[in-house]
């Protein structure tokens, strides 16, 4: 495993998500309360840009068809609804995050 540094704490302030692009990866960098998680970009139901999503607290919803995942563990809380359905999807990839001094390093595999 790798740290990558993606940015600067200040580019992520509290309540604000950025997505950067880690090895050909789109890593979503999010700041709930002040603690830095990093999350796959790219939702695992349809390939949805989840930095337009909608975050609210720690989760995010992908704006395509409405999966909702936590940031902090990447666990999926509830599926794309469509329609009157409502589907599981998987869990997000969550990445490791190291701060050093005001770099953001995330840990790639």
């Amino acid at each position: 495993m790798s740290l990558i540094e993606v940015g600067k704490t200040n580019q992520v302030p509290p309540g604000v998500m950025k997505l950067f692009q880690v090895e050909g990866k789109k890593i979503l960098v999010v700041n709930v309360e002040g603690k830095i998680y990093a999350i796959n970009g790219v939702c695992t139901h349809l390939g949805g840009d989840l930095s337009k999503g909608q975050l609210e607290g720690k989760i995010i919803t992908c704006p395509k068809h409405g999966a909702r995942f936590d940031v902090t563990t990447g666990e999926s809380v509830s599926g794309p609804k469509m329609a009157f359905l409502q589907f599981k999807t998987k869990n997000e990839t969550i990445y490791g995050v190291k701060i050093e001094g005001e770099s953001i390093k995330i840990d790639m595999p």
